[in-house]
């Protein structure tokens, strides 16, 4: 093999390459596992022992040229790429993009504004499991099993692993804290829980399979509707506006008697639900071990969605769920 013609050849090719794609290629031509000069140094087993030092210390000095070719080659396809960026691309004068940070989602903002405003008028913020018992989720709030009651509820039932095992599920609303915060702590007490709630129901404009709900409950001695009426009127000034329309108007828990509805007019004027409420059903203070009729007390279950379509002007609460992030980022 001529080395001198292959080092010549190879100079050649490197210099007619284009970009880094065809300098890569010829590279792998010539110095490749399966290359010119690595093929050559393979057949020097061929040769005899003299032959083999020359031909050897040849080869070694055309792949030593052959690679600063290459290199040098790559190193100019770089400076001449940075160049005509810098040219045609680049002011240094220019001030740097900005950074996109990142943001809260809309029902974050409610949630962390709606805590806020009730921690201001001495309530406290408890968490609570979404994984619930039937126990707290029914049976501790005057829902027992045969209760018509139940149907209101589409729940989503765990499947037991066991036949004995007690019934779990996604909890259906965020009352199951009522009971639970009650059996711990003595009154007089003020509490909030937000969380996730889960039911097996259609979705529609209004209505999804998983919602955020914010339980209140407030229990003391003398506790009336009065009190749970200047709560929400409250709440809604500070968190709409000194404008806010309420509207409160019977309905029916369980586990409240009597129990309420509250509205509220969103920005096309129509009448919304925001939440259900009332005051603590007797059967519920009696399912924690409290006294019968000492204590006093109004729960509410207030939509995190609802108070954000209302907020925001949105017309379907679907949208906060799409990951849509022309809508996100508006927030």
């Amino acid at each position: 093999m001529d080395l001198d013609q292959v080092s010549k050849e190879a100079q050649q090719a490197i210099n007619k390459c284009r970009d880094l794609s065809e300098l890569e290629e010829t590279a792998r031509h010539y110095l490749g596992k399966k290359g010119v000069v690595t093929t050559a140094f393979s057949q020097l087993t061929k040769l005899s022992l003299s032959q083999k030092k020359s031909e050897g210390k040849k080869l070694n000095q055309v792949q030593a040229i052959i690679a600063d070719q290459v290199k040098q080659k790559e190193k100019d396809f770089k400076e001449n790429l940075f160049q005509s960026q810098s040219e045609s691309k680049i002011d240094i004068s220019r001030p740097g993009k900005k950074i996109k940070l990142g943001h809260l989602h809309p029902l974050t903002k409610v949630v962390r504004e709606v805590e806020d405003i009730f921690q201001l008028i001495g309530f406290s913020v408890v968490e609570g499991p979404e994984l619930e018992t039937e126990y707290y989720n029914f049976d501790a709030l005057n829902i027992p099993a045969d209760h018509p009651a139940r149907d209101i509820w589409d729940t989503f039932w765990i499947k037991k692993s066991k036949p004995k095992q007690k019934k779990n599920l996604l909890r259906t609303h965020t009352s199951p804290n009522q009971a639970r915060y009650l059996e711990k702590n003595q009154p007089p007490l003020r509490i909030i829980v937000p969380g996730m709630c889960y039911r097996h129901e259609a979705t529609d404009r209004t209505h999804g399979f998983q919602f955020m709900q914010i339980e209140g409950l407030m229990v003391d001695e003398q506790v009336s509707l009065a009190n749970f009426k200047a709560v929400v009127e409250r709440f809604s000034q500070m968190f709409f506006g000194p404008d806010a329309e309420i509207r409160i108007i019977p309905d029916y828990f369980p586990f409240t008697e009597p129990s309420v509805e509250v509205s509220m007019r969103n920005k096309a004027g129509e009448w919304l639900e925001i939440m259900g409420a009332g005051l603590v059903h007797p059967n519920v203070f009696k399912a924690v071990g409290y006294p019968p009729y000492q204590w006093q007390g109004f729960a509410f279950g207030v939509g995190v969605e609802r108070l954000a379509m209302i907020k925001y002007g949105l017309d379907d609460v679907r949208q906060l769920y799409q990951g849509d992030l022309r809508l996100i980022q508006q927030f």
